[in-house]
């Protein structure tokens, strides 16, 4: 099996979001919000989660690279940098059910880190929730320091606050 990873494509879009729902819906802080207190504002996670995709094309596409198998696409990673502070980001990255494990989630940071070093950045970031199980392993073992924790809440609005 011989996996190439290119950059963005404006023909992408609609796979990587696909992707994005299929990967993201048991660790997604959307998904929970919307366990917690229903759809809300008759858009369900996966609309919500699909526009962050949006959002990285828009931000920097050139910082999103795809993953294809016989020119099918298994995975892709999303990056921004910032330039200024020397600092890469990566905000989302997803792998098709049918090739997990095969360590094409390693071979994404990979070569987003590669991206980052061409561009003489000196960090990277990327996070996950407690709840992502493959993010907290495969994170440290690629050398990823945790350094803070964060608790996500959420309010409804409709609801008087006493």
């Amino acid at each position: 099996m011989t996996i190439t990873i290119r950059p963005y494509r404006d023909g992408d879009l609609s796979e990587l979001k696909r992707l994005t729902i299929e990967a993201f819906e048991p660790v997604c802080i959307d998904k929970n919000i919307e366990a917690k207190f229903g759809v809300l504002s008759g858009k369900d996670w996966a609309w919500r989660k699909a526009r962050h995709i949006e959002e990285d094309v828009h931000r920097e596409a050139a910082g999103i690279f795809v993953a294809e198998i016989e020119e099918a696409t298994v995975g892709y990673i999303t990056t921004w940098t910032d330039l200024e502070a020397g600092i890469g980001n990566i905000p989302n990255l997803a792998v098709d059910a049918k090739v997990r494990g095969q360590g094409i989630g390693r071979q994404l940071i990979d070569y987003a880190l590669g991206h980052f070093r061409s561009l003489g950045l000196s960090h990277a970031r990327i996070e996950t929730l407690d709840q992502n199980e493959i993010g907290q392993r495969l994170y440290p073992s690629m050398g990823f320091k945790e350094v803070a924790r964060q608790v996500h809440y959420c309010l409804d609005l409709s609801e008087q606050n006493e």
